[in-house]
């Protein structure tokens, strides 16, 4: 594994993801309560012995800046590394990355200038559990130029993803970015009986899904980056190497969750607080690593609690319920909140003066106020909300709509970072 360089893309602007994004690029986007979601694929490499890893990174990038310094460093006799590389202007490039290849192109330096016979490249905004180690051995036993990582999943879900179509012995022979019609499905649907013979249950699962997990031999990409001007692995890099290169699928399973809009991000963690979730947090060989805090255990006062996840350091009040929830870290919460089916991110800090829910300069402490109900509602760091709100979107507002503290994305109320909520306000 100390062959294979590992670059983890750090994303573009993430509007579909707004508000989460105002202030944060999409992978220092907390999720789980406690995590980044970079925290996923670096803590992958790290369990699959890879600690030779770039992290390309363009957009809102301090906080996840901040986030990796203070996380992810290496004793010295390892010799391992996770480093930022930032899109700067220089002699040879003036320009911004414009895209995942062209962010790549922009660093090849990097890549020639180590001893390695791989690279493989990352989304940092994914979730998901993988051994790379079982990819890389595939890699090479086939002689591939590029492998591609795959998932099955139904035509039916098919719509929204890149769908590979594959020999009997696993070689990419097509590609289609998001099939909408039956016919554009015919082109690339797998047969099931050839997923479950490959050892993979199908389920009737008869697309095989680009989970933008790709395996270079470093010769391949350098030329390729070198000799085209191609900005886009997935739409432009990955369809021109299977005309013109050996490219194989490495086929998994298990859950894989794209975090690319806000319903996404919602859905995805409130399952982790399922009984038995599809990406359990809990397992002693994989755990997720992330920025150690020294934090007290989170103190509860006769409080009911259903179906969710409650970080380290909070306070929550007597009467409160919580229901199907996500809680973050240092969350203050006062007596007879309900809160359900939400997400509460957390706070980076404690007032200083007050950790209880009371009152500062005439405006909401830092927490949720006594009294307050929040339903179906992501709540974003560092926010003050006030005695008696009411989060619930009782007029059904859907689609992008914005108001005086809060937007509306896909039916979910959003609350930005660091906003001040007065009593009484309702929505």
């Amino acid at each position: 594994m100390k062959d294979v360089l590992t670059l983890v893309l750090g994303g573009g602007q993430g509007t579909r993801l707004y508000p989460l994004t105002k202030f944060r690029s999409k992978p220092a986007v907390p999720v789980g309560g406690k995590y980044r979601l970079i925290d996923i694929p670096l803590s992958n490499c790290i369990h699959s012995g890879l600690n030779h890893i770039y992290v390309l990174t363009q957009f809102n990038s301090v906080s996840l800046h901040h986030h990796i310094r203070s996380t992810y460093n290496f004793d010295v006799f390892g010799r391992g590394f996770v480093e930022i590389l930032a899109a700067q202007q220089t002699f040879a490039n003036g320009n911004w990355y414009q895209g995942t290849a062209d962010a790549v192109r922009q660093n090849l330096r990097y890549i020639q200038q180590r001893d390695v016979s791989e690279v493989l490249i990352l989304s940092g905004d994914q979730l998901y559990r993988m051994d790379f180690r079982e990819m890389i051995e595939a890699h090479r036993q086939s002689g591939a130029d590029v492998t591609i990582a795959a998932v099955p999943v139904h035509s039916r879900d098919a719509a929204s993803l890149g769908i590979m179509r594959v020999d009997r012995e696993g070689r990419v022979e097509g590609f289609l970015e998001k099939p909408q019609t039956e016919e554009e499905l015919a082109l690339v649907r797998t047969d099931p009986a050839w997923i479950d013979a490959h050892g993979i249950p199908s389920g009737g699962r008869d697309c095989l899904a680009n989970m933008g997990i790709y395996l270079f031999n470093r010769k391949t990409l350098v030329d390729v980056l070198e000799k085209t001007d191609y900005r886009d692995f997935g739409r432009e890099v990955f369809p021109a190497s299977i005309r013109s290169r050996r490219v194989q699928m490495h086929l998994t399973d298990g859950y894989w969750e794209d975090i690319g809009t806000i319903r996404a991000f919602y859905e995805a963690n409130l399952t982790l607080a399922r009984k038995t979730p599809p990406f359990p947090l809990l397992a002693a060989d994989a755990p997720v690593y992330s920025r150690a805090r020294f934090l007290p255990p989170s103190r509860l006062d006769g409080v009911t609690v259903r179906g969710s996840l409650i970080a380290d350091g909070c306070t929550i009040g007597e009467g409160t319920v919580i229901e199907n929830s996500v809680i973050g870290l240092r969350c203050v919460i006062g007596s007879d909140v309900v809160v359900r089916n939400s997400i509460l991110m957390g706070y980076d800090f404690y007032e200083e003066d007050n950790r209880g829910p009371g009152r500062r300069n005439g405006c909401p402490a830092l927490g949720i106020g006594p009294g307050a109900r929040i339903h179906q509602a992501i709540i974003d760091k560092n926010c003050a909300i006030g005695r008696n709100v009411q989060i619930v979107n009782s007029d059904q507002l859907d689609a992008t709509d914005e108001t005086e503290h809060a937007m509306i994305c896909d039916g979910i109320v959003v609350v930005p970072k660091g906003a001040t909520i007065p009593d009484g306000w309702a929505l």
